[in-house]
């Protein structure tokens, strides 16, 4: 009975190891597949990519391999997922030039759990809609009219979390700032406490889309999952009320993204629509808090060019 009672428990650990391990495999069993480890299954070699961007060199995980393996191109496994990474200006002008051609848009299947709505449409249709949607918001006349509006929020961002500080870490203020100018632009929320209320599940989701994908509670993928859920409901219940407004004309078209998408749409659950914000929040906020940190650590390594930038500044705030 012991020897029993020890084999099932043996078995129910080796079995799934086993399909794991074949499932692991088999993602790279494809003919002429480009030099490259494959790490471990299911978590592939993504601890070594999150280790390289922790410690401020993310770059340091592709140079290693293209010089370990003497190709501009190699294979790896990250987040749940096989893929080839591509490098040099001839890689990224092959990638940039075929798009929707010899390359499509894809997303793992980890980001897919933490937006299930991205499923349902292809990404070569979405994309096209999305940039259809967005090209009246990116006109001049649209920039123009959100300048005074990033104006006011940098001034008051500047106030409440930069003045009369000693000391300041640049990289979570700059993700404050950016969230912000994000939520006015794209939804008018100017109340801060409502902003604040999205910015910790919209943190938590952003961790978890760059995690391993272990959905068990307490593991990061799985906040996020449930953090993507909370974000989808909040911004589906401002979308909802949107649609009052816009009907009992309270509001224009104008008056930022979400209402022009919603006049310009078509029919669609409100739900799917929340994903879109989300999505575009996330790739306009993280990219651009990125930016402003590293535009502050330069002008503080170079204070000549600090001092040329702060008298341009003050040019044009004269005329």
């Amino acid at each position: 009975m012991y020897l029993t009672i020890i084999f099932l428990f043996i078995s129910s650990i080796i079995f799934p190891l086993l399909f794991f391990l074949g499932k692991h495999l088999s993602n790279f069993r494809y003919p002429n597949l480009p030099p490259g480890k494959i790490g471990f299954p299911l978590i592939g070699e993504t601890l070594s990519f999150l280790s390289a961007g922790r410690q401020g060199h993310p770059e340091k995980f592709v140079t290693d391999r293209v010089r370990h393996f003497s190709s501009g191109i190699f294979k790896t496994h990250l987040f749940g997922s096989p893929f080839a990474v591509v490098t040099g200006a001839s890689g990224n002008k092959f990638l940039f030039t075929n798009e929707n051609k010899l390359v499509i848009s894809w997303w793992p299947d980890s980001v897919n759990k933490i937006f299930p709505s991205s499923t349902q449409t292809s990404s070569k249709e979405e994309a096209i809609k999305t940039r259809m949607l967005l090209m009246p918001s990116m006109k001049p006349e649209a920039l123009r009219r959100y300048v005074g509006v990033m104006d006011e929020i940098a001034q008051k961002h500047f106030e409440t979390e930069w003045a009369n500080q000693d000391q300041l870490i640049v990289f979570p203020l700059t993700k404050k700032f950016t969230f912000s100018i994000a939520c006015r632009l794209f939804l008018s929320m100017d109340d801060l406490e409502r902003v604040r209320k999205l910015e910790e599940p919209f943190t938590t989701v952003m961790t978890g889309v760059f995690s391993i994908p272990i959905d068990l509670p307490g593991t990061r993928f799985n906040r996020a999952i449930k953090a993507s859920r909370l974000l989808s409901k909040e911004v589906s219940t401002i979308i909802r009320q949107r649609k009052e407004e816009l009907k009992a004309g309270k509001v224009s078209v104008e008056q930022d993204i979400l209402s022009h998408m919603l006049m310009n749409i078509g029919e669609t659950k409100d739900e799917d629509l929340a994903d879109k914000i989300i999505a575009l929040l996330i790739g306009g906020h993280d990219t651009t808090s990125i930016v402003c940190t590293f535009v502050v650590n330069y002008l503080a390594e170079f204070p000549h060019i600090y001092q040329r930038v702060l008298e341009e500044q003050k040019e044009i705030l004269n005329n």
